[in-house]
């Protein structure tokens, strides 16, 4: 599948892979308005079979047949939602404990 990366010039590390060149109507509005004005960065073939050094290469491709895009986060960024949401679910259990 040809796709296209665009940067984020207000989030820093932050990339938009849409399966159409310039297609950011596909992108929610709330999307669309927290990356800011973007960035043409590359184009790329990707299939199952081609690894990507930060992403899940199937989920990519998972997310562009199903939606026309996908985002890549910074790994920071992943980390900390993860601790939060780790964070938040101690809180429950101490609650109910």
């Amino acid at each position: 599948m040809q796709c296209f990366v665009y940067a984020s010039q207000r989030k820093a590390d932050t990339y938009l892979w849409l399966a159409e060149r310039d297609a950011f109507d596909a992108l929610p509005e709330p999307l669309a308005l927290m990356l800011g004005e973007l960035r043409f960065v590359m184009e790329v073939r990707l299939d199952a079979q081609r690894s990507l050094p930060v992403e899940n290469t199937q989920q990519v491709l998972d997310h562009l047949r199903a939606q026309g895009w996908h985002l890549q986060l910074p790994p920071q960024e992943t980390l900390a939602a993860a601790n939060q949401l780790a964070y938040n679910h101690k809180l429950h259990d101490d609650r109910d404990a």
